[in-house]
């Protein structure tokens, strides 16, 4: 399982970004995943579950504060029209709510969903 960590507590301007980089990097932590708007005060990075203590400590000691670290449901995918689209519709027809998404490296779609358990039934 990996964890999507939700980082705020930062000013919108350069650098925000490369620091979370660097610091990951620094701590031997890989971002499978990141996604965020300085504008909306938000960031999310991918990492594993075994990571997420070690990523969380980086990331703080960066004077940035680091919220939720959920259950995210990574879905390999092929890189074609209508892969996202397909996914997300199992979901939907599972009732199960998509609270963010986004695309991680190497074509995979990463769900942070209200049940994580009926969502991977759902995808199979």
């Amino acid at each position: 399982m990996a964890k999507d960590l939700t980082v705020s507590g930062f000013e919108d301007k350069p650098g925000v970004s490369a620091g979370i980089g660097e610091a990951l990097g620094n701590a031997g932590i890989n971002a499978a995943g990141l996604t965020g708007s300085g504008t909306l005060g938000e960031i999310h990075v991918l990492v594993e579950d075994g990571d997420a203590a070690v990523a969380r400590s980086a990331i703080e000691g960066l004077g940035l504060q680091v919220g939720d670290a959920r259950d995210a449901l990574v879905v390999a995918a092929d890189d074609k029209p209508g892969a996202f689209g397909n996914t997300a519709r199992k979901l939907a027809d599972a009732g199960v709510n998509i609270d963010y998404h986004y695309i991680a490296a190497n074509t995979r779609l990463v769900f942070v969903v209200d049940d994580v358990e009926k969502a991977r039934n759902a995808i199979g």
